[in-house]
């Protein structure tokens, strides 16, 4: 692990990529935007492999990475999202004159709202009015999940739900917007449970949230998610489960990106269907209409449901 964070560029972006994404309710063109920063401080999810992406850059080098990425703006970009697999309001990730900077910089462009992602300790007002200040700011919290004992025992995200509450609420009072991300299917949680948890959840944070992102959980290497699943006590969440939700979520805007549908790795069905429910939950996330998913059909659902049905009697074992 050493050795190949000793290769990692500081003064190279992660990965920079160009999609679609709402914008006031509509689909618009967005770029991604992923910096090579020293790293999240907390670093302690069960589900996180972000920290081996990270690297000692400097300010300089945070600067030099926006630049390499800026040259993929277009004319029709309007959202902009900047991820750093850790905090962009952490002052020992993202100098606050770097933050400043970028923020002045995309001002002058056509861009009309930068999305950033940080841990609820971070967020403070006077950061959020400046950001505000420059553009329109929508920032990313990643909650997961509303129940304080999942949050803390399976994905050991370190904070609590009255520490969301009370960021969200700050980031509003500062004129920004907040996005959710959920988590479908934390580890230790079956199939059924991990469904109501995000429906739950869902209802909990819809007061305090302009948009959810569920996430439905992946494998990535050297984390305790990949550990249980190669001892085969983990399975990645079913696609159904991931309709399942998004059907029956609260009116609060709802968006996911089936991160490696299909693979080994990540949210799957029987591998027949995994493709057509994939597109329909990406289209799901720019459209917002849940009769994408009323004609999807396979066999497989029939396995699914009986999973969702019977895998709290398996003791902890994935019955799929």
């Amino acid at each position: 692990m050493k050795k190949r964070r000793s290769r990692l560029d500081p003064t190279r972006p992660v990965a920079i990529w160009r999609s679609k994404d709402l914008l006031e309710g509509k689909p618009t063109d967005s770029l991604t935007i992923i910096l090579r920063t020293r790293g999240c401080r907390w670093n302690r999810c069960t589900m996180c492999g972000f920290a081996a992406e990270g690297a000692p850059a400097t300010a300089e080098d945070l600067m030099v990475q926006f630049r390499v990425a800026a040259d993929r703006l277009s004319s029709r970009t309007r959202v902009v999202k900047i991820y750093t697999s850790g905090s962009f309001f952490d002052p020992m990730e993202v100098p606050a004159q770097v933050r400043e900077r970028i923020l002045d910089l995309l001002s002058g462009t056509g861009v009309e709202k930068v999305v950033l992602e940080s841990r609820p300790e971070y967020i403070a007002l006077d950061v959020v009015l400046d950001c505000v200040s420059r553009i329109d700011v929508e920032v990313a919290i990643g909650l997961e999940t509303s129940n304080d004992l999942v949050r803390s025992h399976s994905v050991r995200k370190g904070f609590t739900f009255s520490d969301f509450k009370a960021a969200s609420e700050i980031v509003h009072r500062g004129g920004g917007t907040v996005k959710t991300y959920l988590l479908l299917k934390p580890p230790f949680l079956s199939e059924g449970l991990a469904i109501s948890d995000a429906l739950r959840s869902s209802r909990a944070a819809s007061p305090y949230t302009d948009l959810f992102s569920l996430n439905l959980c992946n494998i990535q290497r050297g984390t305790v998610v990949e550990r249980m699943w190669q001892q085969g006590s983990y399975r990645p969440p079913w696609l159904w489960s991931a309709v399942e939700v998004l059907k029956n979520a609260p009116s609060v805007p709802i968006i996911c990106d089936p991160v490696a549908a299909g693979t080994r790795r990540g949210p799957r069905n029987c591998g027949r269907c995994d493709r057509a429910i994939a597109e329909a939950i990406r289209k799901h996330a720019l459209t917002q209409d849940p009769g994408v998913f009323e004609h999807l059909d396979c066999g497989c659902k029939s396995a699914w449901e009986k999973v969702v049905e019977l895998e709290d009697l398996a003791f902890g074992a994935p019955l799929a």
